[in-house]
Order: structure tokens, then C-alpha cells, then sequence
């Protein structure tokens, strides 16, 4: 019923009770008198009982067969049909941000969903530390996000240490099952490396990851940090509509493990239902009382490979216990004076900061500055996607572990390195892309800082959506399906060997300026991620977008192996015609770009610094605000939120 049809009713049940008055005025005085005791009564609930009222005697009307948005089977994505106006923001600042920064000075946490963002916050209340809040807000997003993230994915990470006063890296990502080859996989028919499945496995290094953070920087233990994902997946958390779309995509590749974790009755669980995965809980209790040691030695470990080899794969017993994570050095460059930050290979961080090189060096010879042509000229997108594809060569020609085929970082990070692509970039012509395989997506980033200043750039994946889409029997997770990143050609730095890690997309980055942090951020999305890490810095620095700015903003998104350029719908509008006319395949999508988070630490000189006197900045007596303001954004073309504190 629409608004003029509710009138219409409400006209017509005030009719009634003009003509009921009348009769009992005239035929019995007493019967009027109660009548308008009745009307008294009746105009406390005007709205709700004259609606009621007015119901039988009003003609049968269509109303929205989707009351406040709740979904159905038959529409599960009501907000399809509606075609009402966006509002506007009354802020003069940031007028066109979805939101405002969230902002705090005793501790924040950004995630990619509402759920992960509030248990890292309430660890950081709670007395914990960034660390903490970082493991607990990732547990958390194992059953929130289950296609992108899971305890059978890998993890990195960056993380300032206030009381070192220094950038550490974490590398958790998985090798391979030691009886893999090139052998192994041509003897099975493979051409390349299989995308799902049992040979796409490696094994998953985030548990090892995550106590590895704890058992060096944090003040918890799994037992307090998993406590708020275990008792969520015991009761049931509410679905989001991201988490539903996520899940309907692949609901129908799933394994029977997975289905019976993550389908209600064999279906995608809809919005806003109440999805329960004990199986998955019984794997955080598990931890909680045997800690990493209960994943790679015992019962869980046990359960991989019995499942492992019941389908036809190799991992073993021992490929799992003699897994380490590994602690690296960060990699460097500088963009306009501010130092940025990466991950080392086997990760593709060295891309973005290799973008940024050339679009540093080679703007003033080719008579550009970026800040100058800005987000709505043509050419500032033409010069950012060809510096893409001369970055991009080089990742996928000199990526892999460096423990088997290590790249010359020195080189290929050297600014007088990145003047050699001067010539290559033609300012009214794109050029032909380097084909390569094109690698999914399947991540999820976050960030987190406390009051002692510690920051954490954390980012953890499955790499495909539910990863392998084969599940652990009686846990209930998914495995990851990093093989794929390996190849099969003689020769490549990144052929497929024994105990190898593979190619690794996901990717955390870190800012700092004068030796001091500035900001931690990272953006989900597979082979998108170093380009638009790059997108963020130049947002940042060159435009000087704010930490949501940034992330509210348009970007495009370069396939290098299709040679194609995908633009969000409105910057489509605005410069796509351009672009094809200077030779690129342009592409008009919805939320191109994947998902960002990131959080920015605004210094304030006249405040002193943190007290911190305790073990490495663990159990600190210190219960003061950080000695400025952390400032956060969070991506809406996630489900995602900043809680500051």
C-alpha cells in the first residue's frame, strides 16, 4: 500500500466513526458519552488503530512485497528495485565521502565487516593491544567472510613496534606438499597449474601466522583472542548482504563439508538469517586449548589429510608439522617524500612500489604532474594504467620465493631503474600489456593501532572464493587454494617445487615520514591489489584525499592478461570515450577496485610519547590516550567499518 492509498484508508475509517458518533448521539446519550471515552483512548494509538480499523472496510490494496528490505528466496536482493535519490552530506569539507573518517585517540580497528571491526575493538577495551585486536578481529572474520578468509588460508603482515620503534614482516604464507614437482602435476595431465580441487592445496599458514604475532608482540593468548569468534560461531551470527551475495555465487561448487558448514537446507543462506557453524567453533576450542600445535600436529592436521588423500592428494602428516612462518624485512621506496612500505616476495608488493617509481620519475620528463591534471582529465587515468603494465611485467616475470629464486630488489626497486620506462610510456597511445595468467581474488585486509601506538597492516586470504572448495571434515573450513599461483614452465623463478610458497597476491602496506609511522592500509582484490595500493598513495599525497576520501573514491582496475581496463560506472561516464580513443579496451562495472581499509596516525608534537616499560611494549602499565589521533576509513564497496575508540 502506497502512501496516497494509507490516506485514502485513514479518510475512510474517520468517516465511520463520524457516522458511529451520529447514530449514538442521537439514538442513546450514554452510548455517546462512552463513545467519546473510546475516542480518547483512540487517539493514544491514532496511527495503529485507525490503520486496523480502517482495514476491512478499505478495498484490498498491493504493498511492497519487501517490508524493510527483508529479502525473499524468489528476490533475495530487494535493493535491486529501488530507484530512490542518494541523499547528500551536510559536510562542507568532504561533501561527496560516503562517510566520515572515524576518529580516536585510545585505539582503532578497520575491517572489511562490522562484526571483525567490533571484537578487535572490544580486545583493545579489554586491555589488549594491537596485536590482540588484530588476531581476534581476523578469527573473526574466518566465519564472517568464510570465501575470502579462512584457518585454511595464509597470512601477512606489517607491524610498528612503538617500543622498538620499527617495522617488522611477517610472511605466513604456505609451501607446498613436499611430493610436489612439475613431474607430479604433468604425470596427472596438467598443462598448467589446476585453479581448485586437491592439487591446488598448499598448506595454510595463518594459524602459524597468528600465533607467531601473538608470541612476539602480543599481551593474549588464543584462548582470550578466539574467545569472540568461538562463541559466535556457537550462537549464530546475522548474515550480511555481502556475506550472502559471497556465498550464493559458489554455494553450488562446495563440497559436502563446506555445504553442511555454510547452506542452510542445501541453500545460500539470505540476508540478515542467522547462520550457526559449530564444526567451525570446535576448531577454536580446539586452539584455544592446544594452541598452534592443535592445528599442525593434532587433530586438525590429522583430519587435512586424511581428507587430502581420500580425494587423491599428497600433503602429509609432516608437511604440516615442520611448517614455519618466517620473519623478513620490509621493502622500501619513496613517492614525493614520504617513505612507502611492502611486503617482500613471494608477495607482489614490489609492483605497486615499482608504480610509483615511474610515475614519480617519469611524469616531470613526459611534462605531467598528476596532482595538476587530477581524477577527471583523461590523462591522469592514461599515464596511471600504462605505469601499471610496465610494473606488472616485471612482477610476473621475477616474483617467487626467494628462498628457491630471489629477485634483485635492489634493481628492480632503483629509481634510475624506473627512468628506463620513460620511453615506453606514449602520452597520447596505450601499449600492449604483457600477457600473463591472471590471478583471483579472495582476501580480506584490516588494520589496527592502540594507545602505546602499535600498528598492525594485516591482510589474510583463501585466494578464491572458498579457496580449494574443499572443507576439512568436522571442522567445517575451507582450504586454500594457493597452488595455483605456482606455474609449470622450465625455467620461471615460480615453477612448482617441494616446500615452495607460491606467488602470493595479498599484500599490506605501511606509510611512514621522518623515520615516524603515518598510516597502515592495504585493499583486497587479487591482481588489483598492487595497482590500486598505488591509487591510494597518489589519492593521498598527490590529490590530498583524506583516509575515506581515498576510499570512496573511483578506480580502475588493469587486467594485465586481457589488456583491459575496467572503470566504475561514473568515471566510465566521465573519461571511458576517451580512453578507447587512445587504444584501450575500456570496461563500464560496478565497485571496481576491491576493498580498502586503512588508518592514518596524526602526530601531535607538544604530546609526549606513550610511557612504555614493559617487555617489548607487552603489558604495558600505560593507560593513557596515543600521543595524537588516529584517523580510519573503511571501504563500502565492503560491508566494511572503522570503530575508533
Amino acid at each position: 500500500m502506497n502512501g496516497s492509498e494509507f490516506h485514502k484508508c485513514i479518510k475512510t475509517s474517520h468517516r465511520f466513526f463520524i457516522h458511529l458518533k451520529m447514530a449514538l448521539k442521537h439514538n442513546n446519550p450514554g452510548s455517546f458519552r462512552l463513545m467519546s471515552k473510546i475516542k480518547q483512548v483512540m487517539g493514544l494509538l491514532l496511527g495503529l488503530g485507525l490503520f486496523i480499523l480502517a482495514l476491512p472496510i478499505c478495498e484490498a490494496v498491493a504493498q511492497s512485497a519487501h517490508p524493510f528490505g527483508i529479502p525473499t528466496e524468489e528476490v533475495p536482493n530487494p535493493g535491486a528495485n529501488i530507484d530512490a535519490v542518494p541523499a547528500t552530506r551536510p559536510s562542507q569539507m568532504w561533501a561527496d565521502q560516503t562517510r566520515s573518517e572515524v576518529v580516536g585517540r585510545y585505539g582503532m580497528v578497520t575491517t572489511s565487516q562490522p562484526l571483525a571491526s567490533a571484537a578487535g575493538l572490544g580486545v583493545l577495551q579489554k586491555g589488549g593491544n594491537a596485536i590482540d585486536a588484530a588476531v581476534a578481529a581476523a578469527a573473526v572474520l574466518t566465519i564472517t567472510e568464510p570465501g575470502s578468509h579462512s584457518l585454511g588460508g595464509d597470512t601477512w603482515a606489517l607491524v610498528w613496534s612503538a617500543k622498538d620503534r620499527k617495522l617488522y614482516a611477517l610472511n605466513a604464507s604456505g609451501w607446498s606438499p613436499g611430493k610436489w614437482t612439475p613431474e607430479y602435476f604433468m604425470d596427472k595431465g596438467y598443462e598448467d597449474m589446476p585453479g581448485s580441487g586437491v592439487d591446488a592445496i598448499t598448506i595454510p599458514g595463518a594459524i602459524a601466522g597468528w600465533d607467531a604475532l601473538l608470541s612476539r608482540f602480543g599481551t593474549l593468548t588464543f584462548r582470550e583472542t578466539l574467545e569472540p569468534a568461538a562463541v559466535m560461531a556457537e550462537e549464530g551470527f546475522p548474515v550480511a548482504e555481502r556475506t550472502a551475495r559471497d556465498i550464493r555465487i559458489v554455494a553450488e561448487d562446495l563440497d559436502e563439508d563446506l555445504a553442511a558448514s555454510w547452506l542452510i537446507d542445501g541453500a545460500a543462506p539470505l540476508p540478515y538469517s542467522i547462520l550457526k557453524v559449530p564444526d567451525h567453533a570446535r576448531a577454536f576450542r580446539l586452539l584455544q586449548e592446544q594452541g598452534r600445535d592443535g592445528f599442525y600436529r593434532g587433530d586438525i592436521a590429522q583430519a587435512i589429510v586424511e581428507k587430502i588423500e581420500s580425494i587423491g592428494g599428497v600433503m602429509s602428516l609432516e608437511d604440516l608439522a615442520e611448517y614455519e612462518p618466517e620473519w623478513t624485512d620490509p621493502i622500501t621506496t619513496s613517492y614525493h617524500g614520504y617513505d612507502i612500505f611492502q611486503l617482500a616476495p613471494n608477495n607482489q608488493g614490489f609492483a605497486s612500489l615499482g608504480m610509483l617509481n615511474i610515475l614519480e620519475v617519469c611524469m616531470p620528463q613526459l611534462g605531467f604532474s598528476l596532482a595538476e591534471l587530477g581524477a577527471r582529465d583523461p590523462m591522469y587515468w592514461h599515464l596511471l594504467i600504462e605505469a601499471k603494465k610496465l610494473a606488472y611485467a616485471d612482477l610476473h616475470s621475477y616474483n617467487a620465493d626467494p628462498r628457491f629464486a630471489s629477485p634483485d630488489l635492489d634493481r628492480l626497486l632503483d629509481k634510475e631503474y624506473a627512468a628506463a620506462f620513460c620511453s615506453e610510456i606514449d602520452p597520447e597511445s596505450a601499449r600492449p600489456a604483457g600477457k600473463i595468467d591472471e590471478l583471483d581474488e579472495g582476501t580480506v585486509y584490516l588494520a589496527t593501532a592502540d594507545r602505546w601506538g602499535n600498528m598492525v597492516s594485516f591482510v589474510s586470504s583463501t585466494f578464491s572464493a572458498f579457496g580449494s572448495k574443499v572443507g576439512v571434515p568436522g571442522f567445517g573450513f575451507p582450504l586454500q587454494n594457493r597452488g595455483s599461483g605456482f606455474v609449470l614452465d622450465e625455467g620461471h623463478p615460480n615453477i612448482v617445487a617441494p616446500r615452495k610458497r607460491p606467488f602470493h597476491t595479498i599484500m599490506a602496506g605501511f606509510i611512514m615520514k621522518d623515520e615516524q609511522p603515518l598510516m597502515a592500509f592495504g585493499n583486497m582484490g587479487g591482481a588489483t591489489q598492487p595497482q590500486a595500493h598505488a591509487q591510494h598513495i597518489i589519492n593521498m599525497i598527490d590529490l590530498g584525499m583524506n583516509v575515506q576520501a581515498t576510499s570512496d573514491a573511483a578506480r580502475f582496475d588493469h587486467s594485465q592478461n586481457r589488456d583491459a581496463v575496467s572503470l566504475d560506472l561514473y568515471l566510465y561516464d566521465l573519461i571511458g570515450d576517451s580512453l578507447k580513443a587512445k587504444g584501450h579496451e575500456v570496461n563500464r562495472s560496478r565497485a571496481v577496485g576491491g576493498g580498502y581499509q586503512g588508518i592514518f596516525f596524526e602526530r601531535h608534537s607538544s604530546l609526549p610519547l606513550p610511557i612504555l616499560t614493559g617487555n617489548g611494549g607487552l603489558k604495558e602499565e600505560y593507560q593513557g590516550p596515543v600521543n595524537g589521533v588516529y584517523r580510519a576509513g573503511a571501504d563500502h564497496r565492503k560491508d566494511g567499518s572503522a570503530y575508533g575508540w
